[in-house]
């Protein structure tokens, strides 16, 4: 009778342990459950940041290697110096012609300053050459009405002569005068002729003069050339050295001292360590609840017990479309295979998150994470 009357008791006691259990579940279940959606939460994510391959741009044989693989540098640190001797050489020859150029112009400007002199002398003796033409003309039509006078004056006085109405000695002297009056038209003649003469030569002086003065522009126009090719010739003197852009960690040293540098080679890769992601991949339902300035938290998983800080500073907007759903896409018509998944799975799209206190020595690009998004 008092085993009966203890089994009855533990009942009622059992049933609202079970109660209170499944109470606990429900209330658990529904707080994981608001968690997960208000707290995104993924494993599926990888840590991620920028990287540059350093390739020369001149080529020649490489005097000093100054990294190793693998090696922390700072910013402006020496990463490699190959051979300027060549390039030394290019930079000397280019300055040596851009200042034979500078000479020539010089020389040309010199020439061309005693040709505008001349140009303006030969522009005065044209003036002065015009007048005396002017005078030797005027002369000429001088002489010409004087012996024009003195041949007619001739002629009517011979046939007077026979009757006795002159004397002899008045013929003789008008037979003088025309004879000094011709004399003296051909020399205002001649006269005329030279002023001409020289007149003509002071215009071929004045007009070459002239032409000589614009022989200096093909030689200014040469000096935007010669100034490009000593600015490319120092271009690749400087190409020579090469300096680390920002602080980083060097990777995939191909090469080593004493090699043969070719242009756009790459020798070893730079990753930017100034900056780290968290790069996790978000299934499509959640992305309502994530958005970019949010606070979130990072682990790797090299150290899971570090939890690092972080702000999400975007969210992907194209993913790979899934070739069972729309098929293959070309240039023709899409291929879409006669097939039926009745598991729909959600995409995922990837949303970066900027860790804001990694520690470089354990942030590597690749390296597994886990990221939770806390919200504004």
């Amino acid at each position: 009778m008092d085993a009966v009357s203890n089994t009855s008791s533990y009942k009622p006691l059992g049933r609202w342990i079970s109660i209170a259990i499944l109470v606990a579940t429900l209330v658990l279940g529904m707080a994981v459950l608001y968690h997960a959606n208000h707290y995104p939460r993924t494993e599926d994510a990888e840590v991620f940041a920028n990287f540059i391959g350093i390739a020369p741009q001149v080529e020649g044989p490489l005097v000093r290697l100054n990294v190793k693989d693998n090696q922390f540098v700072e910013k402006g640190k020496l990463l490699y110096e190959i051979d300027d001797r060549p390039y030394q050489y290019a930079l000397e020859n280019a300055l040596s012609e851009q200042a034979a150029l500078e000479g020539r112009i010089a020389d040309e400007q010199r020439k061309i300053e005693a040709l505008v002199s001349a140009v303006s002398v030969a522009q005065a003796n044209i003036h002065s050459m015009e007048a005396e033409v002017a005078n030797a003309e005027q002369g000429v039509a001088r002489a010409r009405a004087e012996w024009n006078y003195a041949n007619n004056n001739l002629h009517r006085l011979e046939p007077l002569l026979a009757k006795q109405f002159v004397t002899v000695d008045q013929v003789d002297k008008a037979r003088s005068s025309d004879t000094a009056q011709a004399e003296a038209l051909r020399q205002a003649e001649s006269q005329l002729q030279l002023a001409k003469a020289e007149l003509s030569s002071a215009l071929a002086q004045h007009e070459q003069a002239r032409h000589a003065v614009t022989t200096l522009e093909p030689l200014i126009n040469q000096r935007g050339a010669k100034a490009a090719a000593v600015k490319n010739a120092r271009y690749n003197l400087d190409n020579c050295r090469v300096y680390a852009p920002f602080d980083a960690r060097v990777t995939n040293l191909t090469i080593s001292e004493g090699a043969y540098a070719h242009v756009g080679q790459q020798m070893f890769t730079l990753i930017d360590a100034r900056t780290w992601w968290a790069i996790g991949n978000f299934r499509e339902g959640q992305l309502g609840r994530i958005a970019p300035g949010m606070r979130a938290d990072v682990y790797v998983l090299s150290k899971p017990t570090v939890r690092f800080s972080g702000v999400v500073d975007s969210i992907g907007f194209g993913v790979t479309p899934d070739p069972d759903v729309l098929g293959h896409l070309e240039s023709a018509l899409p291929d879409v295979q006669r097939t039926l998944n009745w598991v729909h799975l959600a995409s995922r799209y990837p949303v970066r998150v900027r860790v804001e206190n990694p520690t470089p020595d354990l942030f590597r690009i690749g390296e597994s994470a886990v990221i939770t998004i806390r919200g504004k």
